[in-house]
């Protein structure tokens, strides 16, 4: 074979170690079809691979990793403009993916972003941006996202808009008379003898022929721009489609006019109406398509707004004001009532309110004192401050935030692989459709045939739409992830939007998740002659010298009511049972029952009231002043608020609710009968959640995790969807599909409640889209036309097509007015 047939791309490969390792890996690569050569060298860790133009890439991946070593990716994003349709999804994708050193690649018409997996150091971007532009299509690489790429972004998109209306008005004020007056001669009697009487026929067909010209090679210029090339490539799209049936309509018009004898008896007929309509409403179909995109990526757009474009920083004693992304760790930055924190930090001088609503949900604004951390894009309410710089540019949370919504938005679904097959095909099938319905109407139609030939023909090509197949998921996709952003609800992955409407039985974590995680005080019953406060008071001067988790509970509950500080003396554990201390000169014993039963101090006032708060998972705590029983407390990590309204939720939705905890049974059965849940598993250790979750699973149905601490990761990963709470740790976090940013479990039923209305919203949109064409198509060809005589005109086919995908867009949009059950 010819040596410059063949093209090398390098693989980095990891795990080699010797010689044999070399030879291995050799072997497997050359035994992929399409390489020609393979060479391995160890000491750089790479493969030179040689392939012949059948040769692919992924397949050469693939064999390696089969062959039990790893190969280096990483993942290039691209703006692509000038995509239209689905056709135009599929060229892009097909463009990048021939392309060597490229493992797979992902085209979202909605996002107009392409993402290429790469192998690391082979494909570079230019390479790439060429393979794009090959096909007809414009692509540049997507950097850091900032605020000024937004901006661009968005002048880009009004840019768009304001050349469509341009080009919308220039179009109708040509248009309009045409048809107005072919309307008038077709509907208003006299209108066609005063026409002929004033204008005459030939003069009026001249004057046509100007308007749809002007037309055709002005506003309509963009479709011939992009359908010619793309139909000579024989990879035609939604332009060529509007190419095909405009041109067909003008050039017989135009025939039809400066040598009619070359028409057939009854054939002298003009359509330059109809070629100047069709493109005057697919125009318009456009523009409400462009405004109607441009409303899907808002939550984007709103959440890059909470980004400031400067900062205020300390360098070299003075104050200066520099960009955002000029920022770095360890900047001091200074910031003023009333300002957005352009970057995250550690409060190091001054203090003030914070309103942290876009994170946490609630109004409130928080307090910050030195040392406090603090969240870039959240709004400084009264006071000053400084704060040192800890994160910048995509480190940040709300950077973090964007990308993980970007990622859920540009992701496609399982749902979308049968609509990416059929929308490959869809196009060069209309074709197809056109030309066999011009050849059936000119061998079976009336007189005069060709011209049923030519308006049924025209028809099929424009009334045909893949714009709406291509729209109908990732619009629902980029409107459903940036609503649940709007509610806290972040999904990591796009693909758990749909998972999630399959969960049958959502699993909890108990402490921290439907717990607070903390245990506070929750009862106290004097007794005898002492005060509930006072008896108070004095426990807490006990456990005020020590580091226990329920002693730090009764503190905290002391200093809120402004208790007295007691002076304490002679602090000692008794570990097992209590603590005793000196409280203003008298002997205050806090502990068990069995503490009290050991000191000889008689509990039976109180045991009942012990044995009531022991059954509602509270742990119960005497108090003795001076050998004499002061009071019962009682201390237990209580339940969020807002719990048993998410778990109500979830009921409703038809979910079963189970808890999966290492707490003791009894522990778990109490919190289980006060929340109602169908399911309990106690006593479980970190590993047998996993365990449990695959019974549950076996049991019910595909099932949800929701947890928060490390010891939940594995059950996060092993889920069907692992759902995290903002609040839980990193690694948590990462392990999740979905992460509730709010740590409100109400926002589990609302991510499962969007999760199904925006499946329910893709449906809608594919059964339109598919059954739109499937119905419309036969109609356009004229199948009813021999049994009620209706024949559908090329410029209704043009309003229908022109509607057909602003209708997908409408109905996608509509999920921005979803409210959760919970949420209500």
């Amino acid at each position: 074979m010819p040596e410059t047939t063949l093209i090398p791309i390098e693989v980095p490969v990891l795990g080699m170690t010797c010689a044999s390792c070399v030879g291995h890996v050799e072997r497997a690569i050359a035994a992929v079809p399409g390489v020609a050569r393979a060479s391995v060298n160890l000491a750089a860790e790479r493969a030179h691979v040689e392939l012949t133009p059948t040769g692919d890439a992924g397949a050469v991946a693939e064999a390696i990793r089969k062959a039990g070593y790893e190969i280096l990716t990483d993942d290039v994003e691209l703006n692509i403009s000038g995509m239209t349709c689905a056709s135009c999804v599929g060229r892009v994708e097909r463009a990048l993916a021939d392309h060597p050193g490229v493992l797979s690649a992902e085209v979202n018409l909605a996002t107009e972003r392409a993402r290429v997996r790469r192998l690391e150091g082979g494909a570079d971007v230019a390479a790439l941006v060429r393979a794009v532009a090959a096909v007809g299509y414009g692509a540049e690489l997507v950097g850091a996202r900032t605020t000024d790429m937004a901006d661009r972004e968005r002048e880009a998109r009004a840019a768009e808009i304001s050349g469509l209306k341009r080009a919308v008005t220039i179009a109708a004020f040509a248009t309009a008379p045409l048809f107005l007056i072919e309307m008038a001669r077709h509907f208003v009697p006299g209108a066609h003898h005063w026409l002929a009487a004033t204008i005459g026929e030939q003069p009026w067909r001249l004057i046509s022929l100007v308007l749809a010209t002007l037309v055709l090679v002005g506003p309509g210029w963009r479709f011939y721009r992009k359908g010619v090339p793309n139909l000579l490539r024989r990879t035609p799209d939604m332009n060529s489609l509007v190419v095909l049936g405009a041109t067909a309509a003008f050039a017989y018009s135009v025939v039809a006019t400066f040598a009619p004898t070359l028409l057939p008896d009854g054939a002298n007929q003009v359509y330059y109406e109809a070629a100047a309509v069709i493109v005057s409403l697919i125009l318009l179909g456009r523009l409400f398509e462009a405004q109607a995109k441009g409303r899907t990526s808002e939550a984007i757009r709103r959440l890059m707004t909470l980004q400031g474009k400067t900062a205020r920083v300390l360098r070299d004693g003075r104050e200066i004001e520099v960009p955002i992304g000029e920022v770095s760790v360890g900047d001091v930055v200074d910031v003023r009532p009333g300002e957005r924190l352009p970057v995250d930090g550690e409060v190091v001088e001054g203090g003030s309110f914070v309103d942290e609503s876009m994170i946490t949900g609630e109004p409130i604004p928080t307090e910050k004192r030195p040392g406090d951390a603090v969240v870039g894009g959240t709004v400084n309410k009264t006071g000053a401050f400084r704060f040192r710089a800890t994160k910048v540019g995509g480190d940040t949370l709300l950077a973090q935030i964007v990308r993980m919504v970007e990622t859920a938005q540009g992701a496609k679904l399982p749902i979308q692989a049968t609509v990416d097959r059929i929308t490959g095909w869809f196009v060069p099938a209309v074709i197809v459709a056109a030309l066999a319905t011009f050849a059936a109407w000119l061998a079976f139609g009336p007189s005069p045939a060709l011209g049923f030939a030519l308006v049924n023909a025209v028809a099929v090509l424009i009334i045909a739409c893949p714009c709406a197949m291509g729209l109908a998921t990732p619009t629902s996709i980029m409107v459903g992830t940036g609503k649940a952003a709007e509610l806290g609800v972040l999904f990591r992955k796009g693909e758990a939007l749909q998972a999630l409407a399959d969960v049958r039985v959502v699993a909890f974590d108990k402490t921290g998740t439907l717990t607070l995680g903390r245990p506070v005080l929750t009862d106290l019953t004097a007794a005898g002659r002492f005060a509930a406060d006072e008896a108070l008071r004095l426990a807490a001067g006990v456990e005020s010298r020590s580091e226990h988790p329920i002693a730090t509970a009764i503190v905290a509950a002391a200093d809120e009511k402004g208790l007295g500080v007691a002076r304490v003396e002679g602090f000692e554990a008794v570990p097992g049972f209590g603590a005793q201390a000196l409280v203003d000169g008298m002997l205050v014993q806090v502990g068990a029952d069995r503490f009290m039963a050991r000191l000889g101090i008689p509990i039976d006032a109180l045991v009942a009231e012990a044995g009531r708060l022991a059954a509602e998972a509270k742990t119960p705590l005497f108090v003795a002043v001076d050998g004499e029983l002061a009071a019962i407390i009682a201390v237990s990590d209580p339940i969020k608020p807002t719990t048993p309204a998410a778990l109500a939720a979830l009921h409703a939705a038809g979910v079963k609710v189970a808890m999966i905890t290492g707490d003791n049974a009894g522990t778990a059965r109490a919190v289980a009968d006060a929340l109602g849940l169908d399911e309990v598993v106690a006593e479980v250790l970190p590993d047998g959640k996993v365990a449990a979750l695959k019974d549950l699973e076996a049991r019910f149905g595909r099932a949800a995790f929701v947890g928060d601490g490390v010891n939940d990761a594995p059950a996060l990963a092993a889920a069907h969807v692992g759902v995290a709470m903002g609040a839980g740790t990193d690694i948590a976090i990462e392990s999740a599909d979905v992460v509730l940013m709010r740590g409100d479990l109400r926002g589990v039923a609302t991510a499962l409640s969007l999760s199904r209305a925006t499946l329910a919203n893709i449906r809608q949109n594919l059964a339109w889209a598919f059954g739109y064409n499937v119905l419309l198509i036969p109609v356009a060809a004229g199948v009813l036309c021999p049994a009620f005589g209706w024949q559908l005109s090329p410029m209704i086919a043009a309003g229908a097509m022109a509607l057909s995908s602003v209708s997908v867009l409408a109905n996608a949009l509509r999920l921005r007015g979803f409210r959760g059950p919970a949420m209500a």
